[in-house]
């Protein structure tokens, strides 16, 4: 009597589902990428309302102690800076002496900083250094640098460990009424707060220089204020630049009995800060205030920061507040269709049951997704959007508030008005920073803005971004199940040689891998030419662009000639079916995981990433294959890579997206490195995902091919640590410097080296 068969064990759930997907990934993907569109697309419906987390707050609880006669006092302060404009020489030296007596007689400590504005050129290893280790220029005039002014108030009832920063950027050579307004109200508020009896923490006024730019002179006191400096500014420029001791000559015939300080001064540790500015955009309804978030590499301030000022601005001081659009979406007739058919499916849905609130007007949903693409762009293109985006490097929270008056400001009572109202703003949300026991931590740090009071959380705009990614590692498994059936079902009639089968297929995979790791190392290769093209002196942007895209061409034809050129293995001179679908799942892998990982560091980049990659990845096939087929379909499949191809090009998408915003009469060969220029000169981590994918493959790679070599397992180890390290240092302005624990790590390192 025969054995009978031991039943197969049942496979688990998530096996056969992960089977299920797998076999019909076709239908899968096309599902998750139309519902990660839509889900995009649905996100300023899905936007929830503002609130305020942090309860210590209390914006509005108490009423402002901004008076009149704090207003007159700021009126007299700017007409006597726009007086100095009527000097011929040295307005500069006068404004900076005049807005430092200003502080001496309201008895706050004052100083001046002397800063040189810091070189943007190109190097290599930018990217893993801190914000404080910038190369500044040695040799430059006395002329060349920029004087900052700061005055602190001590706080009566603190203790100096924390401060709350305000910042008024001005043109010290000419200040214009605007700038004078903006310095007027952030006195008027210093003022008052000199004088107050609640204030528990520190109040630093900086007066940034800034001739050389806002972002600079900012970035540069920051750097001075987290780093000792042990020289003083009078001393040392005493004879390389007498005018510096000008600015030391101040009347002594104050009550105070205070002088200015040869040295830095500094308060505790920073709670927030406002950049307060005031454009000479005259509106049509109110006084309007627009509100600038967005920092380096899609970094955000806390939303509660956000709220209060919001919350002040609209309930208490009557200001119609803005956020950043993309204007040319507004006039979007395809986009004013969609919101249409939103609103009429919202319609419905409340008329089946009442509670349902799906739907949003169609004119909310326009400026909603014009908001959102001007969040994404700002975030993905990792450059700030105003001075405060140099706090967010030390973990600050910090936003630009920008005030536009309705009418112009030259009658006496419509300035009295604007000063006031904006004055009490500040006040506002100063008593409410001052308030907290701890660091913003309450509300929200990784969201999007779709309106001033509305806003998308991370756990909602995930989902777009996982439903888009979703079919590229179940298409990649996909296509390498079938090649390695189908060279199985080819080795079944060779029973003896089954061994020699198995490496086959491996060898496969790893002439795969090297394929895709050639492409990175030459994208890391492209990434590194600007630093000796930067060499090169009397360059123009053109000419800088024509020989970057040279070298480029020549270094990927040299590379593609010595590690994987066809002519170097002469049994794959034919690339088969079987070769290119491992070569596409190994493709769409490093994709999949490059992907992810840049959503850690930055969504916006990775979405709109994905948006181009993913689409491209799923309908790449052989050019000469479906040339040879000569079907309608494919090719439509031809002609639709072709595109994609064209389009995600970087410098074809620049000129398109520059094209489409600002028209194709305004576009030059030499934009696009300086757009390029501006992305490194930020550190944006754009920059920087060709190189995370390079090192990231290579680790995986390295470890098919010494799976069992013990020794090169340790070595492996130790490169991924490095791997983590370099990544938590390069991306140190999305992720605090934990310093113990990057210590920590290298030590992890030499252990591990040792015992090799």
């Amino acid at each position: 009597m025969a054995e009978t068969e031991a039943p197969r064990p049942r496979q688990r759930p998530i096996v056969r589902l992960g089977i299920f997907l797998i076999s019909h990934s076709f239908s899968f993907s096309v599902v998750c990428c139309t519902a990660g569109v839509l889900a995009l697309l649905l996100l300023p419906i899905l936007a929830k309302n503002t609130y305020i987390s942090e309860n210590a707050l209390m914006p509005g609880s108490a009423n402002p102690m901004l008076s009149n006669q704090d207003v007159l006092e700021a009126n007299r302060f700017v007409k006597d800076l726009i007086a100095l404009n009527s000097k011929p020489r040295g307005s500069g030296i006068e404004s900076q002496r005049l807005i430092a007596q200003y502080m001496k007689d309201l008895g706050a400590e004052v100083n001046y900083h002397k800063f040189h504005p810091q070189i943007t050129q190109f190097h290599p290893l930018q990217f893993f250094s801190s914000p404080d280790s910038g190369t500044v220029e040695r040799n430059i005039s006395c002329s060349f640098h920029g004087v900052n002014t700061v005055g602190i108030t001590r706080a009566p009832r603190g203790d100096g460990k924390e401060a709350i920063v305000l910042v008024t950027p001005y043109n010290s050579q000419k200040i214009k009424q605007a700038e004078a307004l903006s310095l007027g109200t952030a006195y008027s508020v210093f003022s008052l707060l000199s004088r107050v009896t609640w204030l528990a923490k520190d109040i630093i006024w900086l007066v940034s220089d800034s001739q050389h730019g806002e972002y600079a002179a900012v970035s540069a006191w920051l750097r001075d204020y987290h780093i000792p400096m042990f020289t003083r500014l009078h001393t040392v420029n005493a004879e390389t630049c007498p005018d510096i001791n000008y600015l030391y000559d101040v009347r002594d015939n104050s009550v105070t009995g205070r002088k200015i300080y040869d040295g830095f001064k500094r308060a505790g540790t920073m709670a927030a800060a406002l950049v307060i500015k005031v454009v000479d955009r005259s509106e049509t309804f109110d006084d309007n205030l627009n509100i600038y978030a967005e920092a380096s590499n899609g970094q955000m301030p806390n939303l509660d920061l956000i709220n209060i000022v919001n919350y002040l601005a609209v309930h208490r001081q009557g200001f119609r507040v803005k956020v950043e659009k993309l204007w040319s979406l507004l006039d979007s007739k395809w986009l004013k269709n969609l919101g249409e058919l939103f609103e009429s499916v919202g319609q419905v849905v409340s008329s089946i049951n009442p509670q349902w609130k799906f739907g949003i007007p169609a004119a909310d949903y326009t400026e909603g997704i014009a908001t959102l693409a001007s969040s994404l762009y700002n975030q993905a293109l990792g450059v700030p959007t105003g001075p405060h985006g140099a706090f967010r490097d030390y973990q600050v929270d910090a936003i630009t508030l920008e005030l536009s008056p309705r009418a112009s400001v030259d009658k006496i009572i419509r300035q009295n008005d604007f000063l006031l109202r904006g004055g009490r703003l500040i006040e506002g949300v100063i008593l409410s920073v001052n308030n907290l026991l701890e660091k913003f931590h309450q509300s929200f740090f990784l969201y999007l803005l779709t309106s001033p009071g509305k806003f998308v959380s991370v756990g909602v705009y995930m989902i777009a971004f996982a439903l888009l990614v979703a079919p590229l590692p179940m298409v990649a498994a996909s296509l390498y199940a079938d090649a390695i059936n189908l060279n199985s079902s080819q080795n079944n009639e060779k029973t003896v040689a089954d061994e020699p089968g198995t490496a086959l297929r491996s060898l496969k995979w790893v002439n795969a891998a090297k394929k895709v790791f050639v492409v990175h190392l030459w994208g890391s290769v492209v990434s590194l030419l600007p630093y000796f093209i930067c060499q090169i002196p009397n360059r123009s942007p053109t000419v800088s662009f024509i020989i970057w895209f040279l070298l480029s061409v020549l270094s990927f034809f040299i590379m593609f000639l010595i590690l994987a050129s066809p002519f170097s293995h002469a049994k794959e001179s034919q690339l088969h079916l079987r070769e290119w679908a491992i070569l596409k799942s190994v493709t769409m892998s490093a994709t999949f995981i490059g992907l992810c990982l840049m959503s850690v560091i930055n969504f916006s980049t990775a979405e709109l990433g994905g948006l181009l990659l993913v689409p491209m990845c799923l309908m790449a096939q052989p050019m000469r294959r479906d040339i040879r087929v000569g079907s309608l379909s494919t090719l439509s499949r031809l002609a639709y890579n072709l595109v994609f191809c064209l389009i995600g090009f970087p410098p074809v998408t620049f000129v398109l997206l520059k094209g489409a915003f600002e028209g194709f009469n305004s576009i030059n060969v030499g934009d696009f490195w300086c757009w390029v220029e501006s992305l490194w000169a930020w550190s944006s981590a754009t920059y920087l995902y060709i190189e995370g994918i390079l090192y990231l493959f290579g680790a995986e790679r390295g470890s098919t091919i010494t799976r069992n070599s013990r020794s090169e397992e340790a070595y492996l180890a130790i490169c991924q640590l490095v791997l983590l390290i370099l990544c938590v240092d390069s991306f140190r302005k999305v992720v605090h410097p934990h310093m113990v624990r990057t210590v920590r790590m290298l030590n992890h390192c030499i252990v591990l080296a040792r015992s090799l």
